[in-house]
């Protein structure tokens, strides 16, 4: 029976334990080529890595680990042709069937590590030109019977998004929820630490935060069911200077590394929903992320093609600056981007809104080239993959699709950072203001932003109230002087 090569994105039982799966061999190959070929994040690297080695000790004889320059050299030293599941990535298809045609692979098998394949996904998109995730989040509750009553969604409504938006709660630090599970390090993660020192990164080095085994990833589940999802669904939206993790789950990295399986994470919340342990709104919420959003965003990956990177309907062509690509948070004035830039610099991670409405918002409205954003979130993110990211990015973020993934471009000033966040109190900007000194360069790089593009946001009916709002800027000219300037953040 031919050896299984498993990439480092496929690292759970439900990948090497099935039925089909437990008799093989398991192949690991560590590829110094892949590991140098991008400055990757440090701590991101160090996930890979010790994720792989975990399973290598898990497995033990089971296991041929090989250290090699490249895939093709390690899997020229098997002496026989291996079967592998389909990766998550163009490129590394495009590997497997190049491998393959040389005799190295002999079968490419489905991907195990999401709940809908491929080919469910194009019997339900059909010839759709345009997508709504909200359609395609309750065909999932529905096929996978998530939170239903019979053909009903339990409490009669699919999508409880608005009891999910509350700001942080005054006057606090901190949600009032024990902190996020932590994994305790071990011999497997000094000597990675110790393999890594000399590779070119970015960002901190820090303790391992995310869980990179099935056992691990299921103490996370377990811990964030059990007591932090109560208060993830109104607050998902919010964010805390001091309090990084508020009450999100953590599990996109083994979600991502393929350690945790989305059907598991959304039965654990569900059956806390059922138990009465937790309120409707959280559970819904969660499932929406992981059923609904996660599994979208990697279907519409391979839906949209090879050439979606390259799309840039906002014609923004600004390179990156070097404090966004250094991830150097000192040089940034504003609390709220400084604040995201050092999440990731220190943890490799921020949750969905500084991420979406500080990191992308601020691309945005400075017009920041969409596929080096893409490429910057990939590699600089934990839970960055390559299918990850351009839908959010190429997509939901920077709007540079045209409008194929999201109706309008999420773009907004500092009124909604100061409602949704509590930067704004302590901060050198003032989010009242467009215009002088201090004032907030996301509200005044707000207008800017519409001017630029007021023909685009005149013809859609969700932004045109913003073009009518442009026209009433007694004192635009000045704004559009002072942002063309603008060359501190």
């Amino acid at each position: 029976m031919e050896p299984l090569w498993l990439f480092a994105d496929q690292l759970g039982p439900h990948v090497h334990a099935t039925d089909e799966m437990r008799d093989r061999e398991v192949v690991l190959v560590e590829s110094t080529k892949a590991l140098r070929r991008k400055r990757f994040h440090r701590q991101k690297l160090h996930l890979v890595l010790s994720g792989m080695r975990h399973l290598a000790d898990e497995l033990g004889d089971r296991v041929r680990y090989l250290e090699a320059d490249t895939y093709r050299e390690a899997l020229e030293r098997v002496g026989e042709p291996v079967v592998v599941h389909t990766p998550t990535s163009f490129a590394a298809a495009d590997l497997v069937e190049r491998l393959r045609k040389d005799g190295l692979v002999s079968g490419v098998l489905p991907t195990p590590t999401f709940a809908l394949s491929k080919a469910e996904f194009d019997d339900w998109a059909g010839d759709r030109d345009r997508f709504r995730m909200e359609d395609f989040y309750r065909a999932q509750r529905e096929r996978f019977s998530v939170l239903m009553d019979g053909d009903q969604p339990v409490g009669g409504t699919w999508n409880l998004d608005h009891d999910n938006r509350e700001p942080p709660p005054k006057g606090e630090a901190h949600l009032p929820v024990p902190g996020p599970w932590q994994p305790t390090e071990d011999d497997i993660d000094e000597q990675v630490r110790r393999d890594l020192q000399d590779v070119p990164a970015v960002g901190v080095d820090g303790p391992r935060r995310f869980a990179v085994t099935h056992d691990e990833a299921q103490q996370a589940l377990r811990h964030f069911v059990g007591h932090r999802l109560e208060l993830f669904g109104p607050y998902e939206d919010a964010v805390m200077e001091q309090d990084w993790a508020m009450a999100h789950s953590l599990l996109s990295v083994p979600l991502n590394h393929g350690v945790l399986h989305p059907l598991e994470a959304v039965h654990a919340a569900e059956q806390a929903y059922r138990a009465q342990e937790v309120p409707l709104a959280s559970a819904e919420g969660f499932v929406r992320q992981v059923l609904g959003w996660r599994e979208y965003v990697w279907q519409l990956y391979w839906r949209f093609g090879r050439g979606y990177t390259r799309r840039n309907a906002l014609r923004a062509h600004t390179p990156l600056p070097d404090w966004f690509t250094e991830l150097d948070a000192d040089a940034v004035t504003a609390a709220c981007l400084r604040s995201a830039l050092e999440g990731v610099r220190d943890r490799g991670w921020v949750h969905h809104i500084p991420r979406l409405m500080v990191l992308g918002n601020h691309a945005l409205q400075r017009g920041y080239r969409p596929a080096e954003l893409s490429e910057w979130f990939r590699t600089a993110f934990v839970d960055g993959f390559e299918w990850v990211m351009p839908p959010n990015v190429i997509g939901m973020s920077q709007h540079a699709d045209g409008g194929l993934l999201a109706t309008k471009p999420y773009s907004s000033g500092g009124a909604y950072l100061h409602r949704m966040t509590d930067h704004c109190g302590g901060c050198a900007f003032d989010p009242r203001k467009r215009l002088g000194e201090d004032a907030c360069p996301f509200t005044a790089g707000y207008w800017q932003w519409v001017h630029r593009h007021r023909e685009l946001l005149s013809e859609n009916n969700r932004t045109a109230r913003a073009v009518a709002g442009l026209n009433r800027l007694s004192d635009l000219d000045q704004v559009l002087e002072q942002e063309s300037a603008r060359e501190h953040f």
